[in-house]
């Protein structure tokens, strides 16, 4: 059978609440922050980042937890065939948090939670025939029925020519050898858990654990010990980590001396959080195994990605993505403290974005003023009319991906609030309208906190009337409120999308907007996604696209906005940005929604007929820009 999956990891998945206060008790935090955990999770979205085809097999609760693990894995490009829905049982969670480089209190939940329920008949033989590998992790041996489904798993592995691997990952509470407050505690003697490891230990080809793991598995405190005494029940390579001291690895014959394996360069950063460092750390080796590197290679590949885990807040969120590790191996370490970084955590940020946006039709509705001076509006009648808008985009989407709104949340709040989950890209403007030099929606607080409260979909929008001849205290002024707004934008997850309209300030050319791009790329401002005027040279579109290249090679892209323009002038204007690549797609309002509004709010209009004629015009705009990209394309070609 043809391998169409590099790894398959199989046993716990559970969710993270990971204290978000940093040096304090457990007790004591205030606040949580949501990641997917547990080691098999970890490293299957781990690996996937390093660009393996990687698969878990697992069961979620059928609850909400459940479904964000399962969403979150799909998010990361990890294959869920196998992770089953238990109609009976919750998903595991895990509450913990951060004391200093060595304490790290934890709490597990997993009385009877839907992952260790993982049995035999879960394990399907075609979808494991499917993997160069079958990964395993300690805790799913610890109980009966779960040791049963990884055991089957390993065994179909070997039979369909896969290789298999083992993290020792030794939890002693989860093995029953110590008490639910006693999460963070990593070694606990037992003859019973040695005995129970030994008899698995056969059916590996590669072993990974800590000298602890190692001791409890070889059933000695000697290191050299305890490998030597699963050498004499594996063949497999063994790789044992060390900390600070690296990694090394045996391929036949445990030496005297654990310096005498083979090793890989570490990296000397500082350690801000050591849970989910050995996930990282298998995905790296796991990346370089798979990929038939040798040890020293393997092994630099999981050093560093354990690095940037302890570098970190969560597990799953630190692990790099491939370019990210490049980048860390070709520029070098500037910083110990990697998460303060910025370089290297921009190209973590924007290489780890989730979502396929690389077309982007967008019916904006955020307008406000514009509706405020029509006749007849109301307030009432202003967020109704915004529903109606979200129901001619949905009509248009009809389910499918590429589709999106822009909607504020003064007049549009309903509104924006029913289209999450929706599929659609949600874009949230923050200006006040018509302000220059810019100011805030007062909703946003006076030190911009009130991003907590927004959903992590919602895409921070800021509109920025500037020109290149400012004067250098409106600029200045500017570009600072950008930059916060920017800061406040990446602190709480969210991406960022910045307009830039030079035309209403003072006579532009070819170069205007180009120029205003480096402006702000100077000012250390790196939006996901670009939201320009529609040009009217093909230079300009060039000099434009070229700023932002040259300064981040991986933003979202480009979207044109209408500007009221008629439908004739926009598909003019269509044709001429879909020729550039960077372009994904268009932010169109008035031209879709200004006629219905005007006739809705007079009273001289159902609303059946203005979703019919919102949608009308926005599925034939669609229409217009799907054309152009195919012609541009064509041309290409």
């Amino acid at each position: 059978m043809t391998k169409t999956l590099d790894v398959i990891t199989i046993g716990r998945a559970g969710v993270d609440l990971y204290g978000a206060q940093i040096g304090g008790r457990l007790e004591d935090m205030g606040s949580f922050d949501k990641y997917i955990g547990g080691s098999p999770t970890n490293m299957a979205c781990g690996t996937a980042r390093l660009g393996l085809r990687s698969a878990l097999i697992t069961r979620v609760g059928d609850e909400h937890m459940g479904r964000f693990i399962r969403e979150e894995l799909q998010r990361h490009g990890v294959d869920v065939t196998g992770v089953r829905t238990d109609p009976e049982r919750l998903s595991a969670l895990v509450i913990l948090g951060i004391r200093d480089q060595e304490q790290f209190p934890l709490i597990f939940y997993r009385e009877n939670c839907a992952d260790m329920a993982l049995c035999a008949d879960d394990i399907d033989e075609g979808f494991v025939a499917k993997a160069r590998a079958v990964v395993a992790t300690g805790t799913h041996l610890a109980h009966e029925t779960p040791r049963a489904a990884v055991l089957k798993a390993l065994e179909l592995a070997r039979k369909h020519g896969g290789q298999t691997a083992l993290d020792i990952d030794y939890r002693p509470n989860l093995w029953g050898v110590a008490g639910h407050g006693d999460g963070e505690s990593r070694f606990v003697e037992s003859a019973r858990v040695t005995e129970s490891l030994q008899e698995v230990l056969g059916h590996f080809d590669l072993i990974v654990g800590t000298e602890e793991e190692f001791h409890i598995a070889g059933g000695s405190t000697d290191t050299v010990t305890a490998l030597r005494a699963v050498r004499a029940v594996s063949s497999a390579t063994l790789v044992c980590k060390r900390g600070p001291m690296g990694a090394v690895a045996f391929e036949g014959d445990i030496p005297d001396s654990l310096d005498d394996g083979q090793t890989g360069p570490g990296f000397p950063i500082e350690v801000f959080n050591v849970l989910g460092a050995g996930d990282g750390f298998m995905s790296g080796l796991l990346k370089g195994w798979l990929d038939g590197e040798s040890w020293p290679v393997a092994l630099k590949y999981a050093n560093a990605c354990g690095a940037f885990a302890v570098s970190r807040h969560g597990c799953t969120p630190a692990y790099p993505s491939w370019e990210e590790l490049m980048f860390f191996f070709e520029r070098g370490l500037v910083r110990p403290d990697l998460r303060n970084d910025a370089e290297l955590e921009q190209v973590h940020w924007a290489t780890n974005r989730h979502g396929d946006w690389s077309a982007l039709r967008t019916f904006a509705f955020d307008h406000r003023s514009q509706l405020e001076e029509m006749e007849g509006y109301t307030p009432a009648k202003g967020a109704a009319f915004k529903e109606l808008c979200l129901k001619a985009a949905l009509a248009v989407q009809d389910g499918r991906p590429g589709y999106g709104i822009l909607c504020d949340n003064r007049i549009g709040r309903s509104a924006l609030h029913a289209a999450s989950g929706s599929g659609l890209w949600i874009g949230r403007p923050t200006e006040l309208p018509g302000s220059r030099p810019i100011a805030f929606e007062p909703e946003l607080g006076a030190d911009l906190g009130q991003f907590r409260e927004w959903a992590r979909e919602n895409v921070v929008k800021l509109l920025v009337f500037c020109h290149p001849d400012d004067d250098a205290t409106t600029r200045a002024l500017q570009e600072e409120r950008v930059k916060q707004l920017f800061t406040a934008a990446r602190r709480n997850g969210l991406e960022f999308l910045l307009e830039v309209i030079p035309s209403k300030v003072a006579p532009v050319d070819d170069q205007t907007t180009a120029t205003l791009i480096r402006q702000f790329y100077a000012a250390g401002v790196y939006p996901d996604w670009w939201k320009l005027e529609p040009f009217r040279t093909e230079a300009a579109w060039t000099n434009a696209v070229q700023a932002i290249e040259e300064n981040d090679p991986h933003t979202r892209g480009i979207v044109v906005l209408g500007l009221d323009a008629p439908e004739a002038e926009l598909a003019e204007s269509f044709a001429l940005a879909a020729r550039q690549p960077l372009v994904k797609g268009f932010a169109v309002g008035r031209t879709i929604f200004g006629d219905a509004a005007r006739a809705w709010m007079r009273g001289t209009m159902g609303d059946a007929e203005a979703v019919s004629q919102m949608a009308e015009r926005y599925g034939r705009l669609c229409g217009q820009w799907d054309a152009a990209r195919a012609e541009a394309r064509r041309n290409a070609a």
